[in-house]
């Protein structure tokens, strides 16, 4: 169980928001944390403390120098989201990203889009791409949701559909929708089912708020998961330590 980064990008500046709020008019936008600190003084953090796995994630237009800034803090060091397609992927790599993460591009109009899978695929390789199952809950199961998380696809998170995406990527990155951002605990359920259900490196992020989250999450999961941690950090403005955090998922303390 690796505890990953996050650094989350908004109109330029390190930010963490609740993702369901985000739309383009800036109207109804909930905002946990605006950072007076640079990304690169939070890639260089992670960098100092050996966080490899962590990712950049753009929130709508306009983060692109500010990414470009954290990538450049930490060559390889990071994974990059938002915006990503087959045409601006490789260019990304060439900035220092480890890997791609994408979402909205595999899946539109509710559906997956098995070309432009094989599009990116051809792009920058299986062995650099991530995909992102970002998902909520609806009649007691998990659906992929695009369109900054306000649409649901037909797409069902479950171990069929994980297993054929992963002959298509290196890893997924999984947002608990329904917890993500909000400081209530993660989705015990959701992650014990993608323990059972991958088999390469995946990311669980939503909820997590005190280290009592990250022992459920490391009991239900066996270990087999790694975790982001976001708005409940101290270094965005939330009560739980990063320090602790950190030592936690290396073992140093229970």
């Amino acid at each position: 169980m690796k505890f990953r980064p996050c650094i989350d990008l908004h109109q330029g500046k390190v930010k963490q928001i609740v993702g369901e709020t985000l739309t383009d008019s800036g109207r109804g936008l909930v905002e946990h944390f605006v950072s007076d600190r640079s990304p690169a003084w939070y890639a260089e953090l992670f960098r100092r403390d050996g966080l490899t796995g962590g990712h950049v994630i753009m929130l709508g237009p306009g983060n692109e120098q500010a990414a470009a800034e954290a990538l450049a803090a930490w060559p390889g060091g990071f994974q990059i989201g938002g915006g990503i397609t087959a045409d601006n992927a490789a260019e990304w790599l060439e900035r220092g990203a480890s890997h791609v993460i994408v979402t909205s591009y595999l899946f539109r109009n509710g559906r997956l889009q098995e070309d432009n899978l094989e599009r990116i695929v051809r792009a920058v390789g299986r062995e650099r791409l991530v995909i992102d199952l970002s998902c909520k809950r609806r009649d007691g199961r998990w659906y992929v949701v695009t369109d900054r998380w306000t649409v649901f696809s037909d797409f069902e998170v479950n171990e069929a559909n994980i297993r054929a995406l992963e002959r298509h990527c290196a890893e997924f990155l999984v947002h608990a929708v329904d917890v993500e951002g909000k400081r209530a605990g993660i989705l015990a359920d959701l992650a014990e089912r993608l323990a059972e259900w991958t088999t390469i490196p995946t990311t669980y992020a939503g909820g997590a708020r005190s280290l009592e989250d990250l022992r459920l999450f490391r009991r239900v999961t066996q270990g087999r998961l790694d975790i982001t941690v976001g708005s409940a950090l101290d270094l965005f403005g939330g009560d739980l330590k990063y320090r602790d955090v950190v030592a936690f998922c290396r073992g140093e303390i229970e």
